[in-house]
């Protein structure tokens, strides 16, 4: 766990047994980075922090979905950032935040176990950077805003990411290059499947924060302020996540067309074959075994049945011909 104090001055390390003197301060304000659940953070939760026994619960649990529950002195704030995983599996990495008038508290995860810790911090770790450079937050406010605004941001780039492979694959489809099918749709669903995630993300998060807008009370202008760029940067990313996802759609939908088309002029195909062969077989299973016997073949009539047989080759060729089949 990392504890900093943030004032006029910077910002300050500090040991874990000052947390109670710096929640009585007024001049500034805490940080409180936990990196991982425990049992400490708990009792710090509980003891010092006095945040509410269903937010302690629900920070200690995993949350599929974002949460918000705003109480008289702070909120409670779970949103998720996207991981990409193999085989187009987004992971969700959860922060959860308690943001007060003089605090925030950050909790990371839990974590999928396939997931290293480093991507969870990336966000975090990219405000202590931008606090080394000099950047002072003026509230816990700006520094939750930092934070969440860098993971729609992450969001973002990720739909850029994914919008220029759906351009290669789009420059394939449209140059009718030889794919195979299974593997080619397989790439396409599994960028939808993508963009699907982050859009779901984007649009949860949205919705969230919508409401801690409502609900908050204790907040000064700017920070609700803040919290409303918030939400119109998470709506950006659900609107242009959303467009991607229809134009990923129509590129699916256009190479599934075409591939269907062939299959569907290959069935006409052998449906012609079919036809073609199914009156010489009948006539030749009838009359073979009169014409050609062990003892000897009657060659008059062999070369008549072959005229026939190609007189019907002939007549349902030109037949289907006609009905455009081939």
């Amino acid at each position: 766990m990392k504890l900093r104090w943030i004032d006029s001055k910077g910002v300050t390390e500090r040991d874990l047994g000052e947390l109670s003197a710096l929640l009585q301060r007024t001049d500034g304000f805490l940080w409180l980075d936990i990196p991982e659940w425990s049992h400490e953070a708990e009792a710090l939760f509980a003891n010092q922090f006095h945040f509410h026994p269903m937010a302690i619960n629900k920070s200690r649990n995993r949350n599929h979905i974002p949460r918000v529950h705003v109480y008289p002195h702070h909120e409670f704030i779970v949103v998720h950032a996207p991981e990409i995983g193999t085989g187009g599996h987004v992971h969700y990495l959860e922060l959860d935040q308690f943001v007060g008038e003089n605090f925030l508290v950050t909790v990371h995860g839990p974590l999928n176990p396939k997931v290293p810790l480093e991507p969870a911090l990336r966000e975090t770790e990219a405000a202590v950077a931008r606090m080394d450079s000099g950047w002072l937050p003026s509230s816990p406010f700006a520094l939750t805003y930092a934070i969440v605004s860098s993971i729609a941001d992450r969001q973002a780039e990720l739909v850029a990411e994914i919008a220029g492979e759906v351009g290669l694959l789009e420059q394939r489809v449209m140059a009718e290059a030889e794919e195979d099918p299974q593997e080619f749709l397989g790439q396409l669903f599994a960028l939808r499947h993508e963009l699907l995630t982050i859009k779901t993300m984007a649009e949860q998060g949205g919705e969230i924060y919508r409401r801690a807008i409502k609900l908050t009370r204790f907040a000064p202008p700017d920070g609700l302020e803040l919290m409303n760029d918030v939400l119109n940067q998470y709506e950006t990313v659900t609107h242009i996540s959303d467009s991607q996802l229809r134009f990923l759609i129509g590129v699916t939908e256009f190479y599934r067309a075409r591939t269907d088309t062939k299959m569907t002029i290959a069935a006409e195909r052998l449906a012609v074959i079919a036809a073609l062969t199914l009156p010489i077989t009948s006539l030749s299973s009838v009359m073979g075994m009169n014409v050609i016997v062990n003892d000897s073949t009657r060659w008059i009539s062999l070369i008549i049945l072959l005229l026939i047989m190609l007189i019907i080759s002939f007549v349902l060729l030109r037949w289907a011909r006609k009905q455009g089949w081939w």
